[in-house]
């Protein structure tokens, strides 16, 4: 292994190595407690610290690190304090998570590491957000974010490389190719010679570099840092190392041919370095055995400290709190001055007026920068606010969800358009496991809009007509809207994005252009979790949201005579349960209209919560009224048979004569 110092003085090789040597000589530590018992599960990094250390060396303390599992260099370089560490992995809640999350599984404002999930790729799109909010701010700051071998084969990692590149984003993709994704070698994976000729594909810098000549790495990087603060870019850097441990111990290496595992040997960083500093007399082996003895002493303190505080204990109202980041929400009442505007008008100005209330509002999306998107709701955006917060995006919902987290954490807010709210799949894993999940993790709070126009009435077919908010309304630390009426949509997609918790905003799109209503000019918002009574009467209790209130007043329109409460929703999570428990005692009966199909729908939650907390008011069984049970067809004889908004009426006169 050849070493090139360059300019380093002793002083900086020999912190270096106490850099490099600081997490080797805890996982030696770590690797007797578990074999002890005192440690659940560990994932090694031996043989592959040079990146995290070279890498985190060469960087400012204020710029971001998106860390994996076996990178513990990066922790420890950052001078995180050993017990917060110790005390992360023992589960302990003075830990990052409180015992919430383990291992590596955590970020850190403070020192500005951003850690995984298990779920690998995402944060690759999470570092491209980061990067953005840099590049906006023009401060000349760098992100890197590590990623295996394994995890290029995730379209995550595709689609973040793809927006960096078309963005010109500054990140350093960093990909550490050990040799295998647990068992799996590197032939069954890829097949290019180099996961560096990938780079080529997006128009994208790359290097292949030795990972365990700590050297090379810290100078490639302190000289790419300086180059991109000129030259804003993405690049993506193979550093080709090796894993002398298993996946995690418990798997072990008894599929990597032992002459492998001889050759790697030889090539170790610690060691070579170590070696290297010996043989031109900067480290002696006197002031090393004092490295190794002040490490390890300060490791034994640090674990002695987690030790001494308390196993986790549940704490049912804190677990409950730390869902989602408190929202200290003022409402802001609507001025006198109203206009008659159509629902997509609404939305198109609470957009507007909320990007010049908060100048570090930002909406991504497809087509929705010149174009004005899909429905025309952001048309002249971009004369108004500019391309860097009007921004058009490649087909990657899933990277454009994890870089909108990346906004958020640095600093900004951000919107992301679905063009349709089908299309929301290739971007749920995001939804759910890092914007849902992330405030109850680690205290770090994700503001995010995810805008969703959905819904059948126009014979779009099964891939454009979903009105799939039963995906999102069951998953903890998500708020879910779905407005019905114009001046709802705008007071309460304000307030969304006044929110700094994920909000999951449905927008019917039957109702874009056909329902109008005098709608308050001036910004207002409406609180979340408060149903509307559109109607009042003593006969039935009518719950429904969206588009489905519509038809709902058209058969109360049918039938005067019918006296019921009606009562539109507007949000799902949270949902206002103390509204329709007070109707149902009043009316006796119950009947919920939605547009989704039956099983596993937000009706069947509200049915079964009515059943059991307003039991002996009921004087009739509870109805569900919803589309049948098949994906939304095509033409229009069959969509109107699907949906049920037919069904509805014959439901509702069978419940009132009951």
């Amino acid at each position: 292994m050849n070493f090139d110092r360059k300019d380093l003085s002793n002083v900086q090789l020999l912190e270096l190595y106490k850099r490099l040597l600081t997490p080797r000589l805890i996982e030696e530590k770590m690797l007797i407690l578990l074999r002890q018992g005192k440690v659940s599960k560990w994932f090694s990094g031996i043989g592959q610290e040079a990146i995290a250390v070279g890498v985190t060396a060469a960087l400012e303390k204020d710029e971001y690190v998106l860390p994996m599992h076996r990178n513990l260099g990066v922790f420890t370089t950052r001078d995180i304090p050993l017990h917060k560490l110790f005390s992360q992995w023992q589960g302990k809640k003075t830990g990052f998570t409180k015992g919430r999350d383990r291992s590596f599984h955590f970020g850190t404002q403070e020192y500005h590491i951003i850690g995984m999930i298990s779920h690998l790729g995402p944060q690759l799109g999470v570092a491209d957000g980061i990067a953005l909010a840099n590049k906006l701010k023009k401060n000349r700051k760098i992100t890197a974010v590590f990623t295996g071998e394994g995890a290029t084969s995730e379209g995550d990692f595709h689609e973040a490389l793809n927006i960096a590149s078309v963005w010109e984003l500054p990140v350093l993709f960093v990909v550490e190719n050990n040799g295998y994704g647990l068992s799996t070698p590197t032939n069954e994976q890829y097949r290019c010679e180099n996961l560096a000729d990938k780079g080529v594909g997006y128009g994208m810098e790359s290097y292949v570099l030795d990972g365990n000549n700590i050297l090379e790495v810290f100078h490639k990087i302190t000289e790419l840092k300086q180059s991109l603060a000129e030259n804003s870019r993405p690049i993506l850097l193979e550093f080709k190392t090796f894993r002398m441990r298993g996946h995690e111990e418990a798997s072990g290496t008894k599929y990597v041919p032992q002459e492998l595992m001889d050759v790697w040997a030889e090539k170790d960083p610690v060691k070579n370095f170590r070696d290297y500093l010996l043989s031109i007399g900067v480290l002696f082996e006197e002031l090393d055995n004092e490295f190794v003895q002040s490490i390890k002493k300060e490791i034994d303190e640090n674990w002695a400290i987690t030790q001494s505080e308390p196993e986790c204990v549940a704490d049912l109202e804190e677990e409950l709190n730390d869902v989602y980041k408190p929202f200290d929400f003022h409402e802001i009442k609507p001025s006198d001055t109203k206009e008659n505007i159509r629902f997509v008008d609404a939305i198109s100005q609470a957009l507007s007026q909320s990007m010049e209330k908060f100048d570090n509002l930002v909406i991504m999306g497809q087509d929705i920068a010149e174009y004005g998107g899909a429905f025309k709701i952001t048309d002249g955006f971009v004369e108004k606010f500019g391309k860097d917060r009007v921004r058009n995006t490649p087909i990657c919902e899933s990277a454009v969800v994890s870089a909108a987290n990346g906004l958020s954490i640095n600093g900004y807010k951000a919107i992301v358009e679905m063009q349709f709210a089908d299309f929301v799949s290739t971007g749920f894993n995001p939804i759910v496991n890092l914007l849902a999940k992330q405030h109850y993790r680690w205290n770090e709070k994700s503001d995010v809009v995810v805008r969703m126009p959905c819904g059948a009435g126009t014979q779009a077919g099964p891939f454009h007509s979903q009105t799939n908010e039963a995906w999102f309304a069951k998953t903890p630390g998500l708020k879910i809207v779905y407005p019905a009426f114009p001046a709802d949509a705008k007071g309460l997609l304000n307030t969304a994005i006044e929110d700094p918790n994920p909000v999951v905003f449905f927008e019917h799109k039957q109702l874009y252009r056909s329902i109008y209503q005098d709608v308050p000019v001036d910004y207002y918002t409406i609180p979340f979790g408060k149903a509307h009574v559109m109607r009042c009467g003593n006969q039935v209790s009518i719950v429904t949201f969206g588009a489905a209130v519509h038809w709902a007043l058209e058969v109360l329109e049918k039938h005067p005579l019918i006296q019921a409460d009606l009562i539109d929703l507007r949000t799902l999570q949270p949902l206002d349960y103390q509204t329709i428990f007070q109707s149902v005692q009043k009316t006796g009966k119950l009947i919920i209209l939605q547009e989704d199909t039956m099983f596993g729908g937000i009706a069947s939650d509200i049915s079964a919560t009515v059943a059991q907390e307003c039991f002996t008011y009921l004087d009739a069984p509870i109805k569900r009224v919803a589309s049948i049970e098949t994906p939304i067809p095509f033409v229009k004889a069959l969509e109107d048979q699907y949906l049920p908004k037919n069904r509805f009426e014959t439901e509702l006169l069978e419940i009132v004569k009951f």
